[in-house]
Parts: C-alpha cells; sequence; structure tokens
C-alpha cells in the first residue's frame, strides 16, 4: 500500500489545542491526570508585539495560556479574553473542548496558500518571541482547526 507524502511535509502533530473558560481549574485536573506538575500559566503579548489579526483584522486579543507536555506532543490550555478572535468565537459557540491540532512547518505563506487551495479558510495569526502561527479552518473536511507554527523572527 502507498502511502503520500503528509500535505504539510510533516508527519508529526507538535500539539493540541484546548480551550477553557477556567484556566486555574483546568490546569489543576490536567496535571493530576498527566501526573506532571502544575505548569505556569502565561500570557500572549500585547498586540504591539503578537500582531495578532483574526479574520483578516487586527485584534488586541489575548490569551492566557498553559503548556504541558506528554511525551513529545505538547498539549496547549487557552483562555481567551473577551477581544474578537477565532478563540474566543469558538469558545462562545462550542464551548470547552478541542480547538486546534498544530504542525511544526517551514514556509508560513506558502504553506497557508496551500491549505486555502486544499479548502481551508485562513482564520488568524500571529507572532510570539521566537516564531508565528496561523490557523486556518479545516472542519469540513478534518473537523477542528489547524495550527501552523514557524519558529523564527518574522514580521507581520
Amino acid at each position: 500500500l502507498m502511502k503520500e507524502k503528509p500535505v504539510f511535509g510533516t508527519s508529526k502533530c507538535a500539539q493540541v489545542g484546548i480551550l477553557v473558560h477556567n484556566m486555574e481549574k483546568s490546569v489543576q485536573a490536567y496535571a493530576a491526570f498527566l501526573g506532571v506538575d502544575v505548569p505556569a500559566i502565561c500570557q500572549t503579548g500585547e498586540y504591539e508585539e503578537a500582531r495578532t489579526h483574526s479574520k483578516g483584522r487586527p485584534t488586541r486579543a489575548r490569551c492566557r495560556q498553559a503548556f504541558f507536555y506528554y511525551n513529545d506532543l505538547q498539549v496547549e490550555l487557552i483562555e481567551p479574553d473577551k477581544e474578537p478572535s477565532v478563540w474566543r468565537q469558538a469558545l462562545d459557540e462550542k464551548g470547552e473542548g478541542i480547538h486546534h491540532i498544530a504542525f511544526q512547518i517551514e514556509n508560513m505563506e506558502e504553506t497557508i496558500r496551500l491549505g486555502e487551495s486544499l479548502g481551508m479558510k485562513f482564520l488568524q495569526r500571529g507572532r510570539w518571541n521566537g516564531g508565528h502561527y496561523a490557523y486556518l479552518d479545516a472542519s469540513s473536511t478534518l473537523h477542528c482547526v489547524v495550527e501552523l507554527l514557524e519558529n523564527g523572527d518574522f514580521d507581520l
């Protein structure tokens, strides 16, 4: 049986992102379930640093995050603020639960175009100190959002 090359050039899922209403309660539950220490809770940067754009428009949206490591899979808990974002919209419309699966990629712009050519809608992008991300809506085929992660120093 011949297997095709993975669409985004990687066969490794880097992260699963989970939306939560209450970060403090959720980090306790995940730490107990995974048998690990409670991680630090951090917050995404202000707009001037993160350059977050959601649905084509700049947004001051931020979220609180906590990261767990389960072998080489990162589990990200996300508690969004009230500003417009795909996180806030998904939490309001669908409630808590899995938001995205993420893949480490190279060449963000080319990979976004590839996803769009496959029917995935570009939703949101931003950066952190050390890289940038983009969300693509793959709900019609994969039933979730796909996050693209690229390390490096990028201007948005």
